[in-house]
């Protein structure tokens, strides 16, 4: 890796690999073996375990020396044996994944009580754990990770004896709760927060015990208590016997809808516990791509020597900026482009938007990463068959950077010139999983770009012939989990060009008060997001399944309540969320993938 370990904890999401024991028990080896003596005896399937965890998308895989301490290996009869178990655990772990993913040093409790519990002093502990921590160390490992504890006063003292001898290497630190969300001997997850930040830990959080959804409420109250990074690996559920082998229930898809819901609590590196596998590690990168895609850095510099173009001022780019410009009110509607090749049902819509007054209709390019028709030419039917001026909606997800400048010239050439960058949902997420993402931009990056071509120089700073006229837009999202993030990121893009913004769907206008207030001093035209719902399902799929989304417990609990009556019952609340937001906003956009243009037109009626 190109990064330091600490360096990549601050700049995004990180993935971790599964479970060791699982995988080795599916391949045969009997739940009554010594795991790690297999780094010894067995090294080939070490590594494969390894290898298709990193095929799968792991950022981090972890060395198999879970219980390779002295105690532990006593059980076994392999004690003296441990420095050999820890540096070939290491060795296979590295020879694997060195220069393409970090490798943790895996170090979980002694399998024996620690005093107060028991009878091993907290001496004798910290003598174990500066062993066990020296060895890992002098053989390479970028971070230590201690994980399964139940004992906070034992995790403590592992911490403070690896800082003893390897204060350079990070620190994650995990314990084990259970389900009445404290660990064995009581701790609160506040308490245990409190604990390691004191000890200098670089990240810590939860793992093993229970499953995605009892780790849930534990990773909120962590992230609410501490800035440091949060770690979620859960179980995958809790195993049941089935003919005589151990099976978990929790499937990918599942433990992928959790990994969203961990990473929208605020948790930064999301893993597995026992019983996961690369199946379901890929389906976590897949949620962790939905909200942290790569990027590839974007200069705005022209080349030297480069002349200086004249831009074409904002207000002048399109009717819509225009109108955004000199404070009037507009109007937009998404409508979804068809899944074949025939336009005709959206260009009606759209004739019956223009004849309502809508200024723009929003055209999405490949949402959920279901593929639909292009975006670019049906925004040209609606333009030039219905006179109807669009906004298109362009992501990051399925163009490289070449790709990405031929289509903003080719746009401005026919007269698109509304376009909101928007970084795009990962193919994981939708009908074609094994569909390559190529993400060589996020959103900020597009914006970089688009500006680039708007004062006449290309992505690396060479004069074009002209410059573009684009009006740039960009997505915002007011009840984002992490506020402070997207309140970053949205710096970030009005920094890059972003001339006007777009929520995603608001419901609790309080909250889109609140996010108005901290992005004032940026100035830009904001565009509030209504989504009329359309039944408690949908409610909940949206709050539940969507990155981004977040329907509050109030709403979802008038949708649930209105039974036959929930689509009317949808309109009103959107009707209640724009006459709320309009004084504080320049515009609206309604969002009705139920009911399409007629949904949309009885939102606005009034």
């Amino acid at each position: 890796m190109t990064q330091s370990f600490k360096d990549a904890l601050a700049g995004g999401l990180l993935v971790c690999d599964g479970a060791g024991g699982t995988m080795f028990y599916s391949k045969g080896v009997t739940i009554n073996r010594c795991y790690e003596e297999l780094n010894l005896t067995q090294p080939d399937l070490v590594r494969d375990v390894h290898r298709e965890y990193m095929k799968a998308g792991a950022d981090i895989i972890e060395t198999n020396t879970f219980g390779a301490n002295t105690f532990k290996l006593r059980h076994y009869g392999l004690e003296e044996k441990m420095e050999q178990i820890l540096k070939a655990g290491a060795a296979l772990a590295l020879e694997e994944g060195r220069g393409s993913v970090y490798v943790a040093g895996s170090i979980g409790p002694l399998g024996v009580s620690v005093a107060p519990y028991g009878k091993i002093s907290l001496e004798e502990a910290a003598e174990e754990y500066r062993k066990v921590t020296s060895i890992l160390a002098r053989s390479g490992v970028d971070l230590f990770m201690f994980e399964t504890f139940h004992d906070l006063t034992e995790l403590s003292t592992a911490i403070t004896s690896a800082r003893e001898v390897a204060g350079h290497i990070p620190i994650v630190a995990q314990m084990a709760f259970e389900e009445d969300g404290k660990t064995l001997h009581g701790a609160t997850p506040a308490q245990v927060v409190h604990a390691l930040e004191k000890l200098g830990v670089d990240a810590l959080g939860a793992n093993c015990s229970v499953g995605p959804a009892g780790m849930l409420d534990v990773i909120k109250k962590m992230t609410a208590s501490t800035t440091l990074p949060v770690i979620a690996q859960p179980n995958a559920g809790m195993p049941k016997e089935v003919e005589d082998r151990l099976i978990y229930l929790t499937t990918p898809d599942y433990l992928m809808t959790y990994g969203k819901r961990f990473i929208r609590a605020g948790a930064r590196i999301v893993g597995g516990c026992c019983g996961t596998t690369p199946a379901h590690i890929a389906a976590l990168k897949g949620a962790a791509l939905a909200l942290s895609p790569s990027r590839v850095e974007i200069s705005s510099a022209q080349a030297d020597g480069a002349p200086a173009v004249e831009q074409t001022p904002t207000a002048e780019k399109t009717p819509m900026s225009a109108k955004l410009a000199s404070g009037q009110w507009v109007t937009s509607v998404e409508l979804l482009p068809p899944k074949g090749a025939n336009p005709e049902k959206v260009l009606a819509q759209t004739r019956s938007l223009k004849e309502a007054g809508v200024d723009c209709v929003n055209i999405p390019d490949g949402p959920r990463a279901m593929a639909r028709m292009s975006p670019l030419p049906l925004a040209l039917l609606l333009r030039n068959e219905i006179g109807m001026e669009p906004i298109l909606h362009y992501t990051c997800r399925d163009r490289n950077l070449l790709g990405i400048q031929s289509d903003i010239l080719g746009a401005h050439a026919i007269g698109v010139r509304n376009i909101l960058a928007i970084t795009g949902d990962p193919p994981k997420l939708g009908a074609y999983p094994n569909a390559t993402a190529v993400y060589d931009v996020d959103a900020i990056g597009l914006v970089k770009m688009i500006s680039n071509l708007n004062r006449g120089h290309d992505i690396v700073g060479n004069p074009i012939e002209g410059h573009t006229a684009i009006h740039i837009g960009v997505g915002c999202n007011p009840g984002a989990a992490n506020l402070d993030e997207e309140l970053r990121r949205f710096e970030k893009k009005v920094e890059a060009g972003a001339e006007f913004c777009m929520t995603q769907p608001v419901f609790d206008p309080q909250i889109l008060f609140a996010f108005l207030d901290r992005i004032r001093q940026f100035k830009i035209p904001v565009m509030v997001g209504i989504l009329p719902l359309a039944s408690s399902r949908s409610a909940e799929f949206l709050h539940n399944e969507v990155p981004g989304m977040s329907v509050p417990d109030n709403i979802r609990q008038r949708m649930a309540e209105a039974g036959d009556g929930a689509r009317e019952v949808g309109v009103q609340i959107a009707r209640e969320a724009l006459e709320q937001t309009r004084s504080a906003v320049q515009g609206v956009y309604i969002m009705a993938p139920v009911g399409g243009a007629r949904t949309a037109l009885k939102v606005l009626a009034e």
